[in-house]
Parts: structure tokens; sequence; C-alpha cells
């Protein structure tokens, strides 16, 4: 059955720091990469203005290891007060933070997960991607971008892209986790995060064959 397409998402940016010295927070002599300003606006706060133009989003919320760092940028002190944004303390990992916001939060679903450091962001992307989630019988939905699009607008981006059966595709941190269900996925995120040294393991979850259709580039968006 298919989502009620009025429903409206309850956004979650992750913002926190990942350990170590971040080089782009320090060319702005910031404690966040979020908080480095971008054509004279941070990073963070063209985030929560694309996500509070959008029509899709209800509720929003920040993860983030420092709430008080916010407090530092009267930008993005001002749209929190003004949307009534939650900040909610992050955890040791992005797939820890999605676990214990959504266990913090009221009544989230659906929530829309993205980060704080994509400046490009607009209410369209937004709407377009919240909309195709909610007309699926998915539990979980994350945002592709074809190379054709991204190279077409941006030609000197540096993405990593995978290849799929005739295009490749990046990732856009957009997640949709649709109903409870979706926490089985953020689950598998928190092993593929522990595994990510011993990549043998994630591909055993995925099996062989799926795998070998990937190396050589046979898989497809619908496989």
């Amino acid at each position: 059955m298919n989502q009620n397409p009025h429903r409206r998402f309850t956004a979650l940016v992750l913002a926190a720091r990942r350990g170590g010295d971040d080089t782009v927070a320090a060319l702005g002599s910031c404690s966040h990469k979020c908080l480095l300003p971008i054509g004279g606006r941070t990073m963070l706060g063209r985030v929560l203005e694309a996500l509070a133009a959008s029509g899709s989003v209800g509720a929003m919320a920040i993860s983030i290891d420092d709430p008080a760092a916010l407090k530092g940028s009267p930008e993005v002190a001002a749209l929190i007060e003004a949307h009534d944004i939650i900040l909610i303390d992050s955890a040791a990992t992005p797939s820890l933070s999605v676990g214990h916001a959504v266990d913090a939060l009221a009544e989230p679903w659906p929530v829309l997960v993205t980060t704080a450091d994509s400046p490009l962001l607009s209410a369209e992307m937004i709407d377009h991607f919240c909309g195709h989630a909610l007309n699926s019988d998915a539990d979980v939905a994350a945002g592709l971008a074809s190379a054709t699009v991204v190279l077409d607008r941006y030609p000197d981006a540096m993405r990593t892209f995978m290849r799929f059966r005739g295009e490749r595709y990046t990732g856009c941190n957009l997640f949709a986790l649709m109903t409870p269900a979706a926490l089985a996925a953020v689950v598998f995120w928190r092993r593929v995060e522990q595994d990510r040294k011993r990549p043998w393991r994630i591909f055993k979850d995925f099996g062989p064959l799926a795998i070998l259709r990937f190396l050589i580039g046979g898989a497809t968006l619908e496989s």
C-alpha cells in the first residue's frame, strides 16, 4: 500500500564532528565544518532554509556533538528559533546518531535524514525526493543522482560514482526512513561502519552473485 502523499517528514540534519581535525572547518576557523560560510551564509543555514521552504517537511531536528556551538552563528541561531528546531546530542557514529534521534523524537515518522554540509540542497530537490519516497512501498529510500545530471550542471565536480548498467550514480545525502521497520537498515548501517576496514564481511551480506554483477557493471537500480 502506498504512503499517504500528504504526510510530512521530520527532517533530521546530521551536523556532528567526526574525530580529528577538520581541514574544511579550519579554513574558516570554525568549530564545525557546517558552520563555514559559503557565499556569505553557513552551509548549515542553507540546509535549514531549504528544509524550511519545502512543503514536504514538518518538524526539524539537528544532531550535533556540541549544541552550544550553534549559538556562535547568529544566522543559524535565528533559524533554530524561528522554526522551533530541536537540538539532539549526537552519538559516536552517524548510524548511532540516527537511531538515538529517532528514539528521542515523538512520533517522527516518516524521517528525512540529510547532512549539514550540503549547501546546494534546495526545496525542490527535497520535495522531489520525498514525493517519490511517499509514493513507494519502501521502508527506506536513498537519493541518487546520475553522473549525466551532475556533470551537466557541475562539470568540475569531484564525486565518487557507482557504475550500474547504462549509467553511473552518486549519493545525494538524502535518506527517507518511512516506517519503524526502517530501523533494521540503521542497524545494518552500523554493521557497515564497524566492518569498513573488513569489506569482505560487507560483501558477504549482499551475496557473491550481487557483488559480481556490480563489479562487471551488470547491476541495475531495479535489481
